[in-house]
């Protein structure tokens, strides 16, 4: 079964056209009506020309200096304080939505997807307070701002046994954390797989600009797209059958929106589906600078991301801003982002489309590639491109060479960290034949009662009855380095809490001790791991609390891909986490106290 498997994944990771899975289909299909915004998207308005454009920052606050931040050094390692608290309001509910077409059950935000926009300015503190009314069944949930650093608020870091409990059906919880770092991210649910179900949104943070732009044309979501509700996909992927284990992706999205052929469809299978659902479109303007925010969202696949006839400038890699540099196709990994600029040099009456191509992807009907339209200003709206795209060959599921993010405010690396700590990934079955992702040779499986920071905080910071936690205690060590050694012959997007990672070397087979870049090397909070390769990554330890270490492709980490890093054990006793945090779990054991919790994979 073994080698079935890694014929299954080589298929995943090294076919750049896709490959087929039957699709099981049962019932009659049938043909929707041509869908309006609320149908494919509810009430969202990403991928419309009605959310605009975004301005420099946010000016309903005091501008010390003409800016929020006023003359706050813009490599500070810390965040200025504004003293503005930026309030939003979510509940969290089932719905059913055709982004692509196809109808769908998802669990919502506010009825949208994609979810809604946190935007704020850097230093401000925002609050979102979480109301949970998904039913039939009755879930848990959490929220994740991923990238932030959850600098002095780790228990609002939204990871369900690790920093809080979940929180319970029918309950409440407010997070309040400060935009401690500047530029683009996005927030998504961490308790099983739930954002495959539809639980994300972006997160802006205005910052000080490194490079000018003219105009902010806002976030750009990319990501694959399944059709099938997320646990019927946990449940495949926590099976036996390679087909459920290694779960194809059923189409591509931007901004929530890609065409679907119905045809593709089996005709007894009882799906909605219409043709024309629609997609995405942004306005530009000749001679202007755009910044655009590109985020991937999705679950599992590298993604190649592209606009007809325009070449890109990257100035940012997750939250850190780089020395420009030009591509003409961009390499994004899960959960990583990107801030470009492109530069309008078409017509007035043009019309290109924005592309982006899963690669190394296992997608069920061969649909990797999803469209957008990008419309000169005095296009029609209903204008169909005729451009063509860029000539991309290239099937390497490493993703960009990491080198070129060279950061623009330098860091060098610490020769001589207090500790060095080894971690090999391997895979393999366990008695029941189900697959578990391991580091150094232990796979995670969360305790959603007992949320590892909360123990810390109480003083139980080892588990030797729990190894399942995967904690690696890093006492009260100041500088951290990390050799991750992949013995398998799949790539992984490794994403790290807490922190902006230094990647010291990235390659294929063991690291050989040498650093390229000792002066400035890369920074960032997602980095793929090669196959058969390396990743070796270091951190200042600034910042007490358990921070999680994962794979960034969803199914991965319901396969246990995950651990706690534990930094500065002594800082946090010392800790000031807010009552809500206890009571929160008070809430959840007592819904636990009568209600079977369906946690069938790792639970995050």
């Amino acid at each position: 079964m073994t080698q079935s498997l890694v014929n299954a994944l080589t298929t995943n990771f090294a076919s750049a056209t896709g490959g087929i899975i039957d699709m099981v289909s049962n019932g009659t299909n049938s043909q929707l009506s041509m869908l309006s915004q609320n149908a494919t998207n509810g009430n969202s308005v990403f991928g419309t020309l009605g959310y605009g454009t975004l301005g420099q920052f946010l000016t309903n606050n005091p501008l010390p200096n003409g800016y929020p931040w006023s003359n706050y050094a813009p490599n500070s390692t810390t965040p200025p304080d504004t003293g503005v608290t930026r309030s939003y309001e979510w509940v969290v509910k089932r719905g059913q939505l055709a982004p692509d077409g196809v109808m769908k059950e998802m669990i919502l935000v506010n009825d949208a997807f994609p979810g809604p926009q946190i935007e704020a300015n850097w230093g401000d503190m925002i609050e979102v307070i979480v109301h949970n009314q998904i039913a039939d069944p009755d879930e848990g949930v959490s929220m994740h701002w991923h990238g932030l650093r959850m600098f002095k608020t780790p228990w609002m870091d939204g990871v369900p046994s690790v920093s809080q409990c979940p929180i319970a059906p029918n309950s409440s919880f407010t997070y309040r954390f400060q935009a401690d770092s500047y530029g683009t991210s996005w927030w998504h649910s961490h308790y099983s797989a739930q954002w495959a179900a539809g639980l994300f949104g972006p997160i802006i943070i205005h910052g000080p600009q490194h490079v000018p732009y003219d105009i902010d044309l806002g976030p750009v979501m990319i990501g694959d797209h399944v059709h099938t509700e997320y646990f019927k996909v946990i449940e495949g992927v926590e099976g036996t059958d390679l087909k459920g284990i290694v779960p194809g992706s059923d189409n591509n999205l931007i901004n929530g929106k890609n065409y679907f052929n119905c045809s593709l469809i089996a005709a007894n299978s009882g799906t909605q589906c219409n043709d024309s659902a629609g997609l995405s479109k942004f306005r530009f303007t000749t001679g202007k600078t755009h910044l655009i925010r590109l985020v991937n969202v999705g679950t599992q696949w590298l993604e190649h991301f592209s606009i007809d006839g325009h070449n890109l400038t990257v100035i940012a890699a997750d939250f850190v801003p780089i020395v420009p540099y030009d591509t003409s196709i961009l390499d994004l990994a899960p959960g990583q982002r990107a801030d470009i600029l492109v530069t309008a040099t078409g017509n007035d009456g043009d019309a290109y489309y924005m592309r982006t191509k899963a690669i190394c992807a296992l997608m069920n009907n061969n649909t990797a590639t999803a469209q957008a339209v990008i419309l000169y200003s005095k296009a029609n709206d209903t204008t169909v491109p005729t451009s063509q795209p860029w000539e991309d060959s290239s099937s390497d599921c490493a993703g960009t060479d990491y080198t070129q993010n060279v950061p623009f405010f330098p860091i060098p690396v610490n020769p001589n960290p207090t500790t060095v700590q080894s971690i090999s990934v391997s895979y393999s079955f366990n008695a029941t034949g189900q697959l578990e992702w391991k580091l150094n040779n232990q796979t995670f499986r969360g305790n959603y009662n007992n949320p590892v920071l909360l123990l810390a905080k109480l003083g139980n910071t080892s588990y030797p009855d729990d190894p399942q936690w995967n904690v690696f205690n890093f006492g009260n060590n100041a500088t951290i380095r990390i050799n991750l050694h992949n013995t398998t012959p799949f790539p992984h997007p490794i994403h790290f809490h807490g922190h902006h990672m230094q990647l010291l070397s990235v390659g294929n087979g063991p690291w050989d001790g040498s650093i390229p870049n000792t002066a400035n090397p890369p920074r960032r909070d997602v980095q793929m791991l090669p196959a058969s390769g390396h990743l070796v990554m270091q951190y200042e330890a600034d910042n007490p609390g358990v921070w999680a270490f994962h794979c960034h492709i969803a199914w991965h980490v319901s396969q246990g891909f995950f651990a706690n890093f534990m930094e500065r054990t002594d800082d946090i006793a010392n800790l000031s986490v807010p009552m809500v945090n206890a009571q929160t779990c008070r809430d959840w054991a007592a819904w636990t106290g009568d209600h079977v919790v369906a946690q069938i994979d790792s639970g995050l």
